[in-house]
């Protein structure tokens, strides 16, 4: 182990524990779209609104944790993450009013999601682990925030069959708070040492950079499609089953067997990001899930048609993360990679809002989801094309363009 740095195995371990829970929680966040609209009467844009919120929340949010995160370290932001986790869970399950719910679900859990998942913990991995082993080692952590779905729907299934759906929700309002001593693991002990040694380029002058070169601006572009496709499945995919007669049974399955086969497909996207451009990678996975979305509405439904959907997915899911963040550090550095990594994540999130919103009101405006998912096929061939031109070598900085001293 490098001198000043924390072990590989603790920071992967810790870090994935972290992701599988902020993440697996999250995934399952559509089991409870029909218990709770139907408990309280609500249509079913008021939950996806909330949920849209929480998306657009956990990007906007994601700057400044990320900014906080680069400048006084991780461990802090993990803590208050793991607390409005849980105060966003408690308060989902006890809203009453839809302006509430979209208050909890929406922009607590938001906040708490920017402080829990891959920005942050992707932030430690680029400061802790060699750059030759990096993209892999981003994969892992992808690979754990699966593995976390596969995990933890069906175990949010089981707690809402068996304790109802509230007191489901507060169950895990317990559980999350788990994060706050994983975080330890994270700890960088140095932290504040190291920056204080070595110049870093301002706030300001590092976001003006990335925002001024046009490889940043379409991986932005890109990872708005990878928000719009993935929150609009995950969310809206359980009730579209439902409305076509399959069984409750069978969206829980899917989400979890998307969960499963995602492990493979970020910790491949990960590992391959060592050896091809992760400009290719992109544009593959992104011009593969139109395909699947056209396979799947052209064949005849049926649990064995939705679970090799979900397979295929599940390979083209998550995978999307180690290759977009190992691009950033790879072009841009490590010394601001979780404020410019939650950047590149806030236009994922604006997808994502719009991905769920849009799900919920042409539901209730056609009684369809149609739209949405050729729109999601449309997006996909868009992404592929953008992703294309990146270029990846390094940023030149020439002695000027450094600031020595935060902005």
């Amino acid at each position: 182990m490098t001198p000043n740095r924390l072990s590989a195995t603790q920071v992967l371990l810790c870090g994935a524990l972290i992701v599988t829970l902020s993440m697996g929680i999250r995934h399952g966040f559509g089991l409870w779209l029909q218990p709770l609209t139907a408990a309280h009467g609500w249509p079913r844009e008021s939950f996806a609104l909330a949920m849209a919120v929480q998306n657009l929340a956990w990007g906007a949010l994601g700057i400044g944790a990320g900014m906080v995160a680069d400048r006084w370290g991780p461990y802090r932001v993990l803590w208050a993450g793991a607390l409005l986790y849980a105060l966003g869970l408690a308060g989902m399950a006890l809203a009453t009013d839809p302006v509430v719910f979209a208050w909890t679900a929406g922009v607590l859990i938001g906040a708490a999601q920017a402080g829990t998942t891959y920005a942050i913990v992707y932030g430690v991995i680029g400061r802790q682990i060699e750059a030759e082993r990096r993209s892999w080692a981003m994969g892992v952590a992808a690979a754990a925030g699966s593995f976390g779905q596969f995990l933890m729907v069906p175990l949010e299934g089981w707690l809402i069959e068996h304790l109802g759906w509230q007191h489901a929700l507060l169950a895990l309002a317990v559980a999350v708070l788990a994060i706050g001593p994983l975080a330890l693991g994270l700890r960088e002990p140095h932290f504040h040492a190291t920056r204080a040694a070595a110049p870093t380029q301002g706030v300001m002058h590092a976001l003006r950079e990335a925002l001024g070169t046009r490889s940043f601006v379409l991986l932005m572009a890109g990872y708005f499609v990878c928000g719009f496709q993935v929150v609009f499945i995950g969310v809206h995919m359980p009730s579209y089953l439902k409305d076509q007669g399959l069984a409750p049974q069978v969206a829980s399955t899917a989400l979890a067997l998307i969960g499963l086969f995602n492990v493979a497909g970020t910790y491949a996207a990960g590992a391959l990001g060592q050896r091809l451009a992760k400009r290719k990678i992109l544009a593959a996975i992104y011009a593969l899930r139109s395909v699947a979305i056209v396979v799947f509405l052209s064949v005849p439904l049926s649990p064995a048609s939705v679970y090799v959907f979900a397979a295929v997915m599940g390979l083209l899911w998550l995978s999307t993360v180690p290759p977009t963040n190992a691009l950033v550090a790879q072009i841009f550095g490590v010394a601001h990679l979780s404020m410019l990594g939650g950047f590149v994540f806030f236009s994922h999130q604006v997808g994502s809002f719009a991905g769920v919103w849009l799900g919920g009101l042409l539901y209730d405006r056609t009684g369809s989801y149609d739209v949405v998912w050729w729109l999601a096929i449309a997006l996909g061939v868009l992404a592929a094309a953008v992703n294309l031109p990146i270029r990846e070598a390094p940023l030149a900085r020439g002695p000027a363009r450094v600031a020595p001293g935060a902005a």
